[in-house]
């Protein structure tokens, strides 16, 4: 089993990281078949363009391989930042980086976005708890940004139906959010933020 100090978790940079852009998404896509759960699927130019925004976080292992990615996204007026498309290539799970990778990106969306709201809808119970250990709490969809591009992302998720007969009140996603002007939300990582 490789170690995180085996990556380099960094800011993405089109320039360094273009050749992976197909990587990430083909799997993004596959990791949503095998789990049979919904991942809203993105496009190469989607994940080309966090790197020219400086909104995605790539780990890469010290051979050249990909090895994990998460990219930020703003929401209604920057009020609303969601880490999203975590993926780790599957044979450097079970490595703790998706963790590294999840507080790399709520490091770099605490830096640009400091008074937003954090938040994430995921099906997974390892990112439900990478979220808590980051200081997210549960909460129902209505807490969540009302920003219709974001809702319209959830469209090539297998379980959008759900989402559209349920008023989007219930999905098989749990919504978390970290609101970093509420005292009852503490993160471990957020006196690192410079």
């Amino acid at each position: 089993m490789q170690h995180i100090s085996s990556f380099s978790i960094i800011e993405a940079d089109i320039n360094e990281h273009r050749e992976y852009a197909k990587d990430i998404c083909s799997q993004i896509e596959e990791s949503a078949k095998a789990r049979g759960t919904g991942i809203a699927k993105r496009s190469i130019e989607y994940i080309e363009n966090k790197f020219v925004e400086g909104k995605g976080v790539i780990a890469i292992a010290d051979d050249g391989t990909f090895a994990g990615f998460c990219y930020i996204e703003s929401w209604g007026h920057n009020k609303y930042v969601a880490n999203s498309g975590l993926i780790v290539n599957p044979k450097f799970r079970g490595t703790g980086l998706a963790k590294a990778i999840k507080k790399k990106a709520f490091q770099l969306s605490r830096k640009k976005y400091p008074d937003a709201k954090l938040f994430g809808l995921t099906t997974s119970l390892p990112v439900m708890r990478i979220n808590s250990e980051l200081g997210y709490r549960p909460v129902t969809f209505s807490e969540l940004t009302d920003d219709e591009q974001f809702w319209k992302g959830c469209q090539s998720c297998v379980n959008y139906d759900i989402l559209q007969r349920t008023e989007r009140k219930h999905c098989l996603c749990t919504g978390m959010i970290f609101d970093p002007k509420d005292p009852r939300y503490k993160s471990t990582v957020d006196t690192e933020v410079e």
